[in-house]
């Protein structure tokens, strides 16, 4: 019989999704007539896959440059994505950035995986300058590598000197949970900071704040 597995001393946390609320359409409906035609813009022309690519590693420059040829009717809503990418961020995750902030008040070891462009990861940490406060962060853009693949986080595991059992990875992305789950991670489906919250105070990783 196996022994039961160990609690996380270490918190992993996603970005976007988790810390930090971004969608184009924030950008996108101040651009366009309706919320049908910024949802068809962004399934069709700046689509998710598109936007992945700068995740990876692809230069804006050439990923908006390649998609202007082939759209130039759009080029001003394509270039947009890039000269006003900021008007996609909506903002802290309500709760989220605050139980970072206990968890490092805590001494917990508090690091990060995400799935975020090289280029657009400085400008969003001018504006959250809490994003400056991971022991060890990996961005994707940088690493060249990207979730939910393996090898984005055994490079964290590498860079951190951790082992994955030892770690807790929160993510909002199903995929992205189950590949940390099957490389031994515990791991949290982000729904809300309330949920996290009380698990991470159920793994004894944040103790519960007095009731005044």
């Amino acid at each position: 019989m196996k022994g039961r597995k160990m609690n996380p001393t270490i918190v992993v946390f996603d970005i976007g999704g988790v810390l930090i609320d971004w969608n184009p359409a924030y950008l996108y409906r101040q651009l366009m007539a309706d919320e049908a035609a910024v949802s068809a813009f962004l399934a069709e022309v700046c689509t998710p896959a598109w936007n992945e690519q700068f995740d990876a590693g692809h230069p804006f420059a050439e990923g908006v440059a390649e998609l202007v040829a082939k759209h130039p009717e759009k080029a001003d809503l394509i270039e947009a994505y890039w000269l006003r990418w900021h008007e996609m961020l909506g903002g802290e995750v309500t709760g989220t950035a605050g139980l970072l902030g206990r968890l490092k008040a805590g001494g917990v070891p508090v690091h990060a995986i995400s799935n975020w462009s090289a280029e657009t990861y400085p400008r969003a940490q001018e504006i959250f300058p809490f994003l400056g406060s991971f022991d060890v962060l990996i961005v994707s853009g940088r690493e060249k590598l990207i979730k939910p693949h393996a090898p984005i986080f055994e490079r964290f595991l590498e860079r951190a000197g951790v082992r994955a059992e030892e770690c807790l990875f929160i993510d909002d992305n199903a995929a992205n949970v189950a590949a940390a789950a099957a490389l031994g991670f515990h791991t949290e489906h982000f729904r809300n900071s309330e949920a996290l919250e009380a698990r991470l105070i159920a793994l004894g990783l944040l103790a519960a704040e007095a009731v005044e």
